[in-house]
């Protein structure tokens, strides 16, 4: 791993070098469930970069996407990241086969001071990356936009050193009047708290900053359409992402990054000042989460989890709007895989441990059959919120008791069901965070999984 040569000298004065501007660049993704297409939108030039400056390469083989920044003079690789998308979703669904559509996305990499060529690459049938777009940027371009980030406030939530040193996250809140300013600041304190009460974050807050912007809305709220209710948020963030009434997602990645802009950041969480629970995470773009429902340090902690460290859904009896495959090739997700000897975490299995491994697959099923179907009535009769937070109480409690139990619970072994499937996927515990809402926190192979991201952005 090497740093970029036209910026810096030496790995080992990586310190000293003054950090370069940070490059965006936008595109337009669009297509459908058969083909895509990528097309420049725009680029800007953001503050100073705020990562380290000695790991520029990523060599986590995350994300259904990967790109890379190459020296036009020498082609050489000078930075990549892998990287989820919204698009990457939703050609997934049903949608998708019947219609095309367009996303807004962007990528972020420490601008350069000579020509680059940017490459986007899309995981093949066999995990294989291949390249699906690239195009190439003179940083003296004068269409490139130089102007100042937008005049917001930014303030530290967590602040334990420079930028650069720390892994930075900043916290957006959506739907927060004016007047909701204060309960704003609360919220983003209390959910920073949350985060770092969680192991292995707990185990590594002073390698993180936190940082906060301020975006007041002009209505309290976001858009809720199953709800019949409409918001014109700052960030767009709305539920029913997809037809699931649960997804919180913004489509509007611009906004997105014009308000984050003016804070340094490598990962963002969206904070919807609503009660209705809700939430999304998708690896290297963002994570929401509903500011006010019971279940919030819950579905902070796990939706952060996806955006973060590239983590998959254990979980496969609630309804989703993906399409089953009609193979089981195996995940780029750390978590999750199709191999019932789960070869990709070895070093952590239990001694001894049956592979695969047994649980209460038929018991954990039937209950869950009942939960899901009260689920769908109380959405169904919009009834109110706490019947919800009652259920979801009455289901922890219940599945806790259950997976505690058995002679594999608390070992690392291949469970099957994950990833929305029944059969042919294998999870590494009984329980987990990634798996249900049961107060268990991350399993061994989510905490590993954690702490290579952190290393990635955090330390010397």
């Amino acid at each position: 791993m090497r740093p970029f040569p036209l910026l810096l000298a030496a790995v080992s004065l990586a310190a000293a070098q003054p950090a370069p501007r940070t490059m965006r660049l936008d595109y337009v993704h669009s297509g459908s469930a058969s083909e895509e297409s990528f097309a420049l939108d725009d680029l800007a030039l953001e503050g100073a970069w705020p990562g380290p400056l000695d790991r520029w390469i990523d060599e986590t083989n995350l994300g259904k996407y990967y790109f890379q920044v190459l020296d036009r003079a020498t082609n050489r690789l000078v930075y990549s990241r892998g990287f989820a998308s919204i698009y990457g979703e939703w050609e997934t669904t049903g949608e998708a086969k019947q219609q095309r559509r367009a996303f807004q996305e962007s990528v972020r990499f420490p601008a350069p001071s000579a020509p680059v060529q940017v490459v986007i690459k899309k995981r093949g049938p066999r995990n294989e990356f291949r390249e699906v777009w690239s195009v190439v940027i003179d940083p003296a371009d004068p269409a490139i936009d130089r102007g100042a980030p937008p005049k917001l406030n930014v303030w530290a939530v967590v602040e334990n050193g420079p930028p650069r040193d720390k892994v930075d996250l900043l916290l957006l809140g959506d739907g927060y009047t004016a007047a909701e300013m204060d309960k704003w600041h609360r919220d983003a304190r209390r959910l920073a708290d949350t985060l770092f009460a969680a192991s292995p974050f707990k185990e590594h807050r002073g390698e993180f900053n936190v940082w906060a912007v301020d975006a007041p809305a002009p209505e309290s709220g976001v858009s809720r359409p199953s709800d019949g209710v409409y918001r014109r948020s700052p960030l767009g963030a709305s539920y029913d992402a997809f037809g699931s009434e649960r997804y919180v997602l913004t489509f509007d990645n611009k906004r997105v990054r014009e308000i984050a802009s003016a804070a340094p950041y490598e990962f963002i969480e969206i904070v919807v000042n609503d009660r209705k629970y809700g939430g999304g995470g998708i690896f290297n773009l963002y994570a929401t989460v509903a500011a006010d429902n019971a279940f919030t340090p819950y579905i902070f902690v796990h939706e952060f989890g996806h955006h973060f460290a590239g983590l998959a859904d254990e979980y496969y009896t609630s309804d989703v709007a993906y399409g089953s495959p009609s193979e089981r090739p195996e995940p780029w997700e750390p978590n999750a895989t199709a191999d019932p000897r789960a070869a990709r975490w070895k070093e952590l299995l239990s001694a001894g441990v049956e592979l695969p491994t047994p649980w209460p697959k038929q018991e954990f099923e039937k209950l869950e059959q009942d939960f899901q179907a009260r689920r769908r009535a109380i959405r169904a009769e919009h009834r109110p919120e706490q019947e919800m937070e009652a259920l979801f109480r009455e289901e922890r409690g219940q599945e806790t008791k259950l997976l505690a139990s058995g002679p594999n619970a608390g070992k690392v072994g291949a469970f099957e069901g994950a990833m929305y499937e029944s059969r042919g996927y294998y999870r590494p515990q009984q329980d987990c965070i990634m798996f249900t809402r049961d107060e268990v926190g991350f399993c061994a192979v989510c905490r590993r999984a954690i702490e290579r991201i952190i290393a990635l952005y955090a330390g010397r």
